[in-house]
């Protein structure tokens, strides 16, 4: 997979180049009219069946960076997972350098809540002066339990607290998608699996709240589908990434929820890319 730079106004691109056909039958534009359901990670396609899986520990880096245009080239249909975490991502991208663009950065300012359930988990989007996500998560296994945390992504909030934490499972669902044929790639080195109170990957937690962390860093790769940055506060309960992508469609058929704006210089400040450096990497080392 190689990341290329984009002009202005171009969004986020990927391009399977596995595929034939002309090359506007291989780019899929991100964007909710392109978001297709998927069980365990946030899927993408166009009007030609061409998709792309996995997609949400890139778009939250690229989110995280202020990263708004660019073209991502792949040979096939899936994202690396890499370590199951956004940092080398980010990485890649701070050693790469970013370009202010002229263009003005529209963003989507919430007017009103909006809010999906499924079940007990539920995920809300309210008005609020900057992104901030607030995150539960519930589980029976000891070693991961119930875990709280709510942040403000600005500043280079998301690089330095939320870009590390890594992808998680437990080793009875390794199991099961094993004995299925599934996840046959996965390892210790690209997820955090635990076991009851045990974390099984060698090194144990990066952070003591690393799960909920990543669930974080899973809503704001999912809040990227939108295709611009949104000006609200996030909330999940118990949310994933069906429930993510179902809200952030309900947001962008409503008219009525939000409204279009430009970024000004003093908001600029304020967004999670703004004076991303490598010292921010340095914390999560």
């Amino acid at each position: 997979m190689d990341v290329h730079p984009a002009p202005e106004n171009h969004g986020i691109v990927f391009e399977r180049i596995d595929l034939h056909g002309p090359q506007s039958a291989r780019c899929i534009k991100v964007g909710v009219d392109a978001l297709i359901e998927a069980n365990l990670c946030t899927k993408l396609g166009n009007a030609h069946g061409a998709t792309v899986s996995t997609v949400e520990h890139l778009m939250a880096a690229l989110a995280g960076c202020g990263i708004h245009n660019a073209r991502i080239v792949l040979n096939g249909p899936e994202v690396p997972i890499l370590d199951g975490s956004a940092r080398p991502f980010v990485a890649a991208f701070v050693d790469a350098g970013m370009k202010r663009q002229g263009a003005p950065l529209m963003a989507i300012r919430l007017r009103r809540p909006v809010e999906i359930r499924m079940g007990d988990a539920w995920a809300r989007l309210e008005p609020a002066d900057q992104l901030s996500i607030a995150f539960e998560i519930d589980f029976p296994d000891a070693a991961i339990g119930r875990q709280h945390l709510e942040l403000e992504l600005c500043n280079g909030t998301f690089v330095r607290e939320l870009s590390d934490c890594r992808t998680f499972c437990r080793q009875a669902d390794v199991d099961f998608m094993r004995a299925n044929g599934l996840a046959l790639g996965g390892s210790y080195e690209n997820a955090v699996v635990v076991s009851g109170e045990d974390v099984l990957s060698p090194g144990g937690l990066r952070r003591a709240n690393e799960p909920v962390r990543h669930k974080m860093l899973d809503a704001m790769g999912d809040l990227a589908v939108a295709g611009a940055p949104i000006l609200g506060r996030y909330v999940g309960h118990r949310a994933g990434h069906t429930l993510t992508g179902r809200l952030v469609r309900a947001l962008m058929a409503d008219p009525r929820a939000f409204d279009w704006v430009v970024i000004d210089a003093e908001q600029a400040h304020a967004m999670p890319g703004a004076g991303v450096c490598h010292a921010d990497l340095a914390i999560t080392a």
